[in-house]
């Protein structure tokens, strides 16, 4: 279903995940290209008559949060960015991703490992 939003309501979607919930304010400040107030409010009620977006009343105005799990759009959000650059291949976004020259802590490095021990054991 979020595949299927045009690009500034699954923009202001997706932002709205990443805050976990906010304002129409505070989606409007977080995201990388803003919007007119009245245009993130407009996609809100789209969101909101879609199913995506819950609503409720809060001491600054509507608090909007997202229906579904932030983990579950996540992995739909990971599963395109996969397909699109790297033909479906997990271990080359991981190689990129491990790439980009962050540091691993010891603790990230092991549950990585467990991951793909874990993933290796489970071949077809």
């Amino acid at each position: 279903m979020i595949e299927a939003l045009p690009r500034r309501e699954r923009e202001v979607f997706e932002t709205l995940c990443r805050l976990e919930a906010g304002t129409a304010a505070g989606v409007r400040a977080a995201l990388s290209d803003p919007l007119s107030d009245s245009a993130v409010r407009t996609m809100l009620s789209r969101l909101e008559t879609k199913g995506l977006v819950e609503r409720t009343a809060g001491p600054d105005g509507f608090l909007y949060s997202p229906v579904q799990r932030t983990e579950a759009v996540a992995a739909g959000a990971l599963k395109r960015m996969i397909d699109t650059f790297f033909a479906g291949s997990a271990a080359s976004a991981a190689t990129a991703l491990l790439g980009l020259g962050q540091r691993l802590t010891p603790e990230e490095a092991a549950a990585l490992e467990r991951i793909i021990d874990k993933a290796v054991e489970r071949k077809p």
